[in-house]
């Protein structure tokens, strides 16, 4: 490849990313502010939300790791998840390697409360797939894995 052939391949990338973008954020604004009161649960804002999902998919996790994974203040880490112990969504133990430390593990009210929020994040989003044509239905089960990916490299591209 060229050096023009480069910034033609980013341009292109570039542009890719800026269609993708908005529609993605348009997803996520959809499941940040849905879906609680639907479960007929107490509403949470959307970073103790954000905070208890973590804990949810990776428990034992420490309040710095939470911070960095989230980029947020350790204050306001510290003050989600306080709030979430005083809900009983998250408990709080001693790192058995650091006994200065905390592992944060979600409740059983937290699992059950995360389940019903997705089954009505699902509702929400099938509601909106009745809507589409059998292709569009189509594209979007076969870029499933794509998102997935897509994720996962975010995050990682964070972390360094």
């Amino acid at each position: 490849m060229t050096k023009g052939d480069d910034e033609l391949h980013d341009h292109a990338l570039l542009r890719e990313a800026r269609q993708l973008t908005p529609a993605v954020y348009a997803l996520a604004r959809v499941l940040r502010l849905r879906g609680v009161g639907e479960a007929g649960l107490l509403p949470l804002p959307p970073s103790d939300l954000e905070v208890l999902r973590y804990v949810l998919e990776s428990p034992g996790t420490g309040t710095g790791e939470l911070a960095r994974e989230l980029g947020l203040h350790g204050s306001n880490v510290s003050t989600t998840v306080r709030g979430l112990v005083a809900q009983g969504l998250i408990r709080r133990e001693t790192d058995p390697h650091d006994r200065r430390a905390v592992q944060l593990y979600p409740t059983l009210d937290a699992q059950h409360g995360m389940a019903r929020i997705e089954n009505a994040w699902a509702a929400l989003f099938a509601d909106a797939l009745a809507a589409l044509s059998a292709d569009d239905r189509a594209a979007l089960a076969a870029a499933t894995p794509a998102l997935r990916a897509l994720g996962s490299t975010l995050r990682a591209l964070r972390r360094d």
